[in-house]
């Protein structure tokens, strides 16, 4: 079983895809979930400190608050979630404080964003109006946030492969198990006989339901198969068995020198006596392939081009003698899986046909392609409009395009019917194309 048509295969492909997307999407929630808690943080320590100056700014003055805003800058470290402040006048002119200069944040409305510190950080501040003349910027650095998140996205990143991987393994070795055991069920239909290697596992489960039911239905089916077959071949036997002993008789008769026209009925009853033989092996075969269509038992490797050559050469002498144009095309190599014998029966049955109902003169013509594709056409009369859709009826003599009397067209209406029947045994269709010119039948996979 090929990977990329396997179900299994694209179980596992997906089960990996939703895996991914599931850990993407658990990475996105937990970045905001943080993000959000980073940023409400920062928004509370900064409320809390704007509190504290407010309170000292009351109390004891703009100098005390100046005095304050200094030290705190000198006792912070460097590094980490620091503060950061800008006291000025209401024209934005710095009285104290770290920020060089007033951003863009009304402090009449107490409005908070996000303010460049420095040349290359940034914090969240808020800004508040102390006094007509006075207004305060308080600021806390976020760069660690990013520091932060970063180490999430990269735990997430190996995290998540690592669960990936886990996901294909098992579901890769789950897929193996389940796909040799849906094998062994498909392996058992395409060759019955090993429907008794079925074996069912020790779970229980839905696929040993199937497997049991499988190998029941095989081999029921193949003791149906087996049943028809001894019926068919008995009812053959018998019925052979007295045909062959009245043709035994007309021949003794015809042996005592009959009058003339007694003589050519008793070869003409001879002729129907071969002809009804005939039929009934041709049912039989028709009957026998339908029941087989499917089944890959007994099929083998055939050098379909070695076979086409063969009978094309085999043809080519008899096509010759009827003053046709015979002609043939193989590629080479063209292999099928299947049974020699029935193959070239529904070749000869198709070149049969195509002989005997173009006229003297006309032209035969054999194409055979990879595939397989072949292709067995002629000049001839072709088939009526009205007898397309029925030429491989068992029993339908049609009418050619040129057959303006109705008259029926000689034969038993089984030869088509035959060749169809072989060709579904073995997987193939057999067509009649829609030509304006002769006939042309097409066999292909």
């Amino acid at each position: 079983m090929e990977a990329r048509r396997s179900i299994f295969s694209r179980l596992v492909a997906g089960a990996i895809g939703l895996s991914i997307v599931l850990v993407i999407a658990l990475w996105f929630v937990t970045h905001q979930t943080v993000l959000t808690t980073l940023e409400d943080g920062a928004a509370k320590e900064v409320d809390v400190d704007i509190a504290g100056l407010v309170d000292i700014y009351a109390t004891s003055g703009l100098d005390e608050l100046s005095e304050r805003i200094d030290d705190r800058i000198a006792l912070t470290p460097s590094e980490g979630n620091t503060p950061h402040y800008l006291l000025a006048n209401d024209d934005g002119d710095p009285i104290a404080g770290d920020i060089a200069q007033w951003p863009q944040l009304d402090p009449m409305v107490s409005e908070t964003g996000f303010v460049p510190i420095g040349a290359k950080s940034e914090g969240f501040a808020r800004a508040v109006q102390l006094g007509p003349d006075l207004r305060l910027l308080v600021a806390r650095r976020t760069d660690n946030n990013r520091e932060i998140l970063s180490n999430i996205a990269l735990a997430f990143a190996v995290g998540g492969s690592l669960f990936v991987l886990l996901v294909a393994l098992l579901g890769r070795l789950a897929a193996l198990g389940l796909q040799r055991r849906i094998g062994q069920i498909n392996l058992a239909f395409r060759d019955p006989a090993k429907a008794n290697d079925l074996a069912q596992g020790s779970s229980g489960d839905e696929i040993d339901e199937l497997t049991g039911h499988s190998a029941r239905a095989i081999t029921r089916q193949r003791g149906l198969s087996e049943a028809y077959k001894e019926t068919s071949e008995q009812l053959a036997h018998e019925m052979r068995t007295p045909l062959s002993h009245l043709d035994n008789r007309l021949l003794k008769a015809l042996e005592e020198s009959p009058k003339p026209n007694v003589a050519q009925r008793l070869v003409e009853a001879r002729s129907e006596i071969k002809r009804l033989v005939q039929t009934l092996e041709s049912l039989l075969d028709i009957a026998s392939s339908k029941s087989r269509r499917g089944d890959r038992a007994g099929l083998a490797p055939v050098d379909m081009s070695a076979m086409v050559n063969s009978l094309c050469e085999l043809y080519a002498g008899s096509a010759e003698e009827t003053g046709h144009t015979f002609t043939w095309e193989v590629e080479p190599r063209v292999m099928i899986e299947g049974e020699e014998r029935q193959l070239s029966r529904l070749i000869t049955n198709l070149l049969d046909n195509a002989l005997k109902y173009v006229p003297e003169g006309g032209t035969v013509s054999v194409t055979l392609d990879e595939g397989p594709e072949l292709v067995i056409a002629d000049n001839g009369p072709g088939v009526a409009p009205a007898d397309r859709t029925r030429i491989f009826d068992r029993f339908y003599r049609g009418r050619s395009n040129s057959d303006a009397t109705g008259s029926d067209v000689h034969g038993s209406g089984l030869g088509l019917a035959l060749a169809k029947a072989i060709a579904e045994r073995h997987g193939l269709t057999l067509a009649l194309d829609d030509t304006k010119i002769g006939a042309s039948f097409r066999l292909k996979k």
